[in-house]
């Protein structure tokens, strides 16, 4: 089993942090520079052919979803907020519904754009699936290993990873309980920690 908050982290190999973090941060970085740059002559804040969304609040970016997306994605949230840390916060970021690090608590921000809070978790309804950016499940082998070990106890089929997502291509197959037990891993003080570190030395 692995300890959520009093363990100390590993990194070594393919999976360091900073490999992870170097892939995460940029993706989510290109993801919102694109957001913001295709919605500028949008009329309506949801872009179904691109999937991006310029809600400006969570229940918004819910209510204008694909029928299809729509159940899943609020049950998704649902089950973060659930088993959330204290301290992170629900807020749109580039065009996601994002679990952040909070202004009040960590003042620097995101170095790449320091008014914007640091980001940690983020979800998102795609053109081809549902996407779980996690920015903690590289940052430790331990960690990772034991998603990977416990996804087919809980969901059908393979595991699809990518560099800083995990990709729900059916929405009836989505491990909510186990997404549930992730969430809890990693604490806003230990993803502070790991920030600093890593990123903001390099």
């Amino acid at each position: 089993m692995v300890e959520s908050i009093h363990r100390p982290f590993l990194f070594f190999g393919k999976f360091s942090i900073g490999h992870f973090l170097k892939h995460f941060m940029f993706e989510i970085f290109t993801i919102g520079a694109s957001i913001q740059k295709n919605n500028i002559f949008e009329t309506s804040t949801f872009n179904t052919k691109k999937m991006q969304s310029a809600a400006t609040t969570p229940n918004q970016y819910i209510a204008e979803l694909p029928h299809d997306r729509k159940e899943a994605m609020q049950k998704l949230r649902e089950t973060i907020l659930l088993n959330l840390p204290k301290g992170f916060e629900e807020t749109m970021q580039y065009g996601m519904l994002s679990y952040v690090v909070p202004h009040n608590i960590y003042p620097d921000g995101y170095h790449c754009k320091p008014s914007d809070a640091l980001p940690f978790v983020s979800i998102a309804s795609q053109k081809n699936n549902i996407s779980l950016y996690h920015s903690g499940i590289y940052a430790d082998p331990e960690l990772l290993e034991w998603f990977k070990a416990e996804y087919p106890k809980h969901a059908k089929g393979k595991l699809d990873m990518g560099k800083s997502c995990i990709r729900f291509k059916n929405v009836d197959n989505i491990p909510f309980e186990l997404v549930g037990q992730l969430t809890t891993k990693i604490s806003v003080a230990q993803w502070i920690e790991i920030y600093e570190r890593v990123l903001k030395k390099q």
